[in-house]
């Protein structure tokens, strides 16, 4: 038996850095944008999928490439306690996408449209949009081998910005083209950097003869000449991989979507080819990557599956929020219908009675809790019937219980009248209270 409340000691619990907590109301914008993305995911006929957080380390590795800097340096990995199996929390989701689709052979009556929300982890250095733990939101299409495709999921992007009011949003392409044209094109970069040696950084020279291809995406100021000399993977691309690309180029410009070829523009998974593409800003420091993707064909044989084309994007959700609020754009809770003010406990019967009448005719209504002391002043009840921002505050006091009546005071407009309702008409004037959004 305990006999008292433990006091508090100094070494209290909290959150793993980079990993934090989501409060209200800050939640409420996160619940804005996924509202948004279901709504623009049907309109493009997208399903859903939900994969699991912790999958098997060898997943990412075969997935992501062993010199990747994710798997090098960023994931969180584990051996499970039972059994021993390696473990990993999941840094990105296609992998997790592409197995699931090939575990219960998703695809057996042709290719899918998909796309996911959910938590990411990789350990790398906290700062703002960028954590530990980020959720993405992100769009797979499986089982196409056209541009038609790709062209399709940057469009649904494009749509997406200007769904929720973003307009200093920049699109970038590349073709990656296939792996003969990249492996010709490594070994004349790898020639070209070699030449250069001295000019390269000990992250270049490290990743030269591994991963030479990011090397072209280096944010050193002293590499960007270099890079920018180099040879370009473009000049590589054999007619069907050109004309792949012009067909996207084609579509993007037949619906005004404006874009700039970006041959320095690579992605960090070893999965990708041919189309890459990214969305940036630069409002947002040296996190400007909103939006990123590109097409897979070879990923499910990489993961022991059948050849499969496939394509995909995944953006950032704390960075298109930040964004959206720098534009001032950024959603919120939908407003609360009424808070009921209440003045005698012994009245809660019929009141929650009255309240769920009105959350099943849709409307948002919070109620006054009691507490040791009963129900409280009802001065004290207005003003938290202010704070909470509803529309309207319910009054059941003594004369409106004994009446089967309600007191219905308006708190946002002080030109109009407060009313008394009979709660034997509530369906006729429920809607009455419904905010406007």
């Amino acid at each position: 038996m305990i006999d008292k409340v433990p006091t508090p000691t100094a070494n209290k619990l909290t959150a793993v850095k980079g990993m934090n907590d989501l409060l209200p109301p800050d939640s409420a914008t996160v619940e804005w944008l996924e509202a948004k993305v279901r709504g623009l995911m049907a309109r493009f006929a997208y399903r859903n999928i939900r994969t699991p957080i912790v999958e098997r380390t060898p997943l990412f590795v075969r997935g992501l490439g062993e010199v990747t800097d994710i798997v090098e340096k960023e994931m969180y990995c584990f051996d499970d306690r039972l059994n021993g199996d390696p473990l990993t929390l999941r840094p990105e989701a296609t992998a997790g996408v592409v197995r699931a689709a090939i575990e219960h052979s998703l695809l057996y009556d042709g290719g899918k449209r998909l796309y996911y929300m959910g938590p990411m982890f990789r350990h790398e250095r906290p700062q703002k949009g960028r954590y530990r733990q980020f959720d993405q939101i992100g769009a797979e299409a499986l089982g196409f081998p056209g541009a038609d495709v790709d062209a399709e999921l940057i469009l649904m992007a494009t749509a997406l910005w200007a769904e929720i009011g973003l307009t200093d949003v920049r699109l970038e392409l590349n073709s990656l083209g296939q792996p003969p044209e990249r492996l010709a094109h490594r070994q004349a970069l790898i020639a070209y950097l070699e030449q250069n040696i001295a000019l390269l950084d000990e992250e270049a020279r490290r990743r030269l003869h591994s991963n030479p291809l990011r090397i072209l995406d280096t944010k050193n100021p002293h590499m960007q000449s270099l890079v920018n000399a180099a040879p370009k993977l473009l000049d590589f691309l054999g007619e069907a991989s050109l004309a792949h690309f012009s067909t996207l180029k084609a579509i993007l410009d037949a619906n005004g979507v404006a874009y700039t070829v970006n041959p320095r523009l690579v992605r960090g998974m070893d999965y990708y080819n041919l189309t890459v593409f990214e969305f940036t800003t630069d409002r947002l420091g040296s996190q400007g990557t909103v939006c990123a993707g590109g097409r897979y064909d070879y990923l499910f044989e990489q993961l022991g599956g059948k050849p499969t084309p496939a394509i995909g994007w995944a953006l950032g959700v704390d960075r298109v929020l930040e964004l959206a609020k720098t534009a001032g754009r950024l959603g919120t809770a939908a407003p609360l219908d009424a808070y009921a003010i209440v003045t005698d406990v012994a009245a809660m019967p019929m009141v929650l009675s009255t309240l769920q009448a009105l959350r099943n005719s849709g409307i948002s209504v919070q109620m006054h809790a009691s507490s040791a002391d009963g129900m409280g002043s009802m001065k004290s009840q207005f003003k938290r019937a202010d704070t909470s921002g509803a529309r309207y505050a319910l009054i059941f006091g003594t004369d409106e219980v004994a009446s089967q009546q309600v007191t219905v005071k308006p708190l946002r407009d002080a030109g109009t009248a407060q009313v008394t309702r009979s709660l034997a008409d509530l369906a006729a004037w429920a809607p009455t209270l419904q905010s406007c959004v």
